[in-house]
């Protein structure tokens, strides 16, 4: 088993959020190496998360957040099990994150599951008929072209599922795994339950003025 030094254990949990025994542990068995301790936390953050799904999680909070100037607000609401963990300051910290990442990022869903059949349906038709134009894939084998068109959709996902973007605050894990985090840490079932996002104007047809032609106009009336 590696010696591990207090100094590796505290930048790990600084990166991970992890206790500091997990992160012991995950260290010695990794033996000292960073990278993979950080993987066995993720794999073990899964199974947590795992085991707590089907518990009942009706208490929470609901966040929102404004962009600078008024343009962009944020309303979300993530569940957890107990009125203590929505006191706490790491669940109160990560719903500002996630109300800040639907901000920057405009998810339109919170997982893949939520993605409605006939958008993939759409997203896939688009997909193939853009791997038929390009004359670089037109020509593939039927089953590379279906890899390509499962890898368009796979970052379709990433794009439009708030639970596969990357963290605005750190690139390096997606906001599931920042989830898992939480869930580990707290020990509670935790879920991002609903949000949305409005964009000031969005929707609104503007009217495109003319101005020179106006002025014209005005001066013919003279």
């Amino acid at each position: 088993m590696a010696d591990v030094s207090a100094a590796a254990v505290k930048a790990l949990r600084e990166k991970t959020g992890a206790g500091m025994m997990e992160c012991k542990k995950a260290l010695e068995e990794a033996q000292g190496n960073e990278e993979k301790a950080i993987t066995i936390l993720r794999e073990r953050n899964k199974h947590i998360a795992g085991k707590k799904e089907s518990r009942v999680a009706a208490e929470g909070l609901v966040e929102a957040y404004i962009h600078t100037g008024g343009r962009i607000g944020v309303l979300v609401e993530v569940n957890c099990e107990t009125d203590f963990v929505a006191r706490s300051e790491d669940f109160k910290e990560f719903v500002r994150d996630i109300a800040l990442q639907i901000c920057a990022l405009n998810a339109e869903y919170v997982s893949a599951e939520e993605i409605p059949a006939e958008v993939l349906e759409k997203e896939r038709e688009i997909a193939r008929a853009q791997v038929a134009a390009d004359p670089k894939t037109a020509n593939k084998p039927a089953h590379i072209i279906e890899n390509i068109i499962e890898s368009r959709l796979g970052k379709f996902r990433a794009e439009t599922c708030l639970l596969e973007q990357p963290f605005v605050k750190d690139q390096s894990i997606t906001i599931g795994e920042l989830l898992k985090q939480l869930i580990a840490k707290t020990g509670e079932n935790i879920r991002i339950r609903r949000f949305v996002r409005f964009k000031l104007g969005e929707g609104i047809e503007k009217k495109s003025d003319d101005f020179a032609s106006e002025v014209a106009a005005m001066m013919a009336k003279q």
